[in-house]
C-alpha cells in the first residue's frame, strides 16, 4: 500500500512538474518554468548549470558527469568544483566561455533574468528555466523534472522517494510535540540594530514550521524584512539562528552586541550557527536543512 502511495504521488508530481508535454520523431518537447517551449533531440550529454540549487539536483540524482559547467557560486557537492565556472558571481554570466564549452542544455533557475536567458537563446543554446519550488512537493517536483530533461528518471524517483521518508521520519517525531519556541533566522546582520530575517510563506518560515517552531518573521508583510532591536527585545525570541556564520558571524558576536544580553535566547545560549545552503537552495539538501532545524528546536526527542 505505502508503495502504491508513493507511486501516485511520485506520478502527481511529474504531471505538476514541467515534464515532456509532446513526444515527436525528433525529440521530446518540454515547457518550462517560463512557460517556454524547449525541444530534446536526445539525452544531453554536455549540461551548463546556472545556479547552485540546479548544480546538487543534477549531482544529487547521478547527472554529475553530464555537467561541463557551472556559476561560480556551486560550490557542492566537492567533486563540482572540477567543473569550469561560467562566471554569475556578479549577476552576469561569461557568454563566450558558455559556448565554448558546447552544452546541449543549459538548466537555469529563477535567478536567473529572463533577459539572461534570451541572449543565451539568441546564441542558439537550449536553455530551460527550472522554476523556485515554494515548498518540499515543489522540490521533488524539480527533481523529477531535472531526472526527464537529464534522462535519470529512475534515479530521480528513487531519490524523492527516499528523501520523503526522511521527511515523514522528522514529522513523526515533531507532529505529537505541544511545544514549540519561537526562532529568529538572521539573514544579515551586518546592522545588529535592524538584522534581516525572512518572512511568512517563505521555504525558510515553512521548514522552521515543519522542524517544530515558530518564525518570528512570520510577522512581517514582506518575504523578508527587518527587525529592530528594540522589537526583538519584545517579542523575545527562545532561539537565534545565525544563517550569516557562512560570512563569519558568530554567537559571541551576537551576545556581544549592545543590548542582546536582554533575549532568552542569548542567557540561555541558544544562539546557533547555521549553513543557510541548506534552506537557501531549493534542492535536495532542503531536507538536511529540515533535519539540522529540528535536531536544534527540539534536542532530546533525537536521543
Amino acid at each position: 500500500m505505502k508503495r502504491i502511495l508513493f507511486v501516485i504521488l511520485t506520478l502527481s508530481l511529474i504531471l505538476a512538474a514541467c515534464t515532456p508535454t509532446v513526444s515527436t520523431p525528433t525529440g521530446q518537447t518540454f515547457t518550462d518554468g517560463l512557460g517556454r517551449t524547449i525541444t530534446l533531440t536526445g539525452t544531453p550529454e554536455r549540461i551548463i548549470s546556472l545556479a547552485p540549487s540546479n548544480t546538487e539536483i543534477l549531482y544529487a540524482i547521478g547527472a554529475g558527469d553530464q555537467v561541463v559547467g557551472r556559476d561560480e557560486f556551486s560550490n557542492y557537492p566537492e567533486e563540482a568544483l572540477a567543473v569550469p565556472t561560467v562566471g554569475g558571481s556578479m549577476g552576469d554570466f561569461n557568454l563566450e566561455t558558455i559556448v565554448s564549452l558546447k552544452p546541449d542544455l543549459v538548466l537555469a533557475a529563477s535567478i536567473n533574468t529572463p533577459e539572461q536567458v534570451k541572449a543565451l537563446e539568441d546564441l542558439g543554446l537550449t536553455v530551460y528555466t527550472l522554476t523556485n519550488p515554494a515548498d518540499m512537493d515543489g522540490m521533488y517536483a524539480n527533481l523529477l523534472t531535472v531526472g526527464s530533461l537529464a534522462g535519470k528518471s529512475r534515479e530521480a524517483a528513487e531519490l524523492v522517494e527516499k528523501l520523503q521518508g526522511r521527511v515523514k521520519a522528522v514529522q513523526d517525531k515533531i507532529l505529537p510535540l505541544s511545544y514549540a519556541p519561537l526562532v529568529f533566522y538572521e539573514l544579515d546582520g551586518s546592522d545588529p540594530a535592524k538584522p534581516w530575517t525572512m518572512g511568512p510563506n517563505t521555504f525558510l518560515s515553512k521548514l522552521i514550521r515543519m522542524a517544530g517552531g515558530f518564525n518570528l518573521g512570520d510577522s512581517l508583510s514582506s518575504e523578508w524584512g527587518q527587525f529592530s532591536q528594540e522589537e526583538l527585545i519584545k517579542t523575545n525570541p527562545q532561539i537565534i539562528l545565525l544563517g550569516d556564520s557562512n560570512y563569519g558571524v558568530t554567537p559571541e558576536q551576537v551576545a556581544a552586541r549592545p543590548g542582546w544580553d536582554a533575549l532568552t535566547a542569548v542567557q540561555e545560549n541558544q544562539v546557533y550557527p547555521f549553513n543557510d545552503d541548506l534552506v537557501s537552495r531549493p534542492g535536495p539538501r532542503m531536507v538536511d536543512g529540515l533535519e539540522a532545524l529540528a535536531r536544534l528546536l527540539h534536542p532530546g526527542i533525537w536521543d
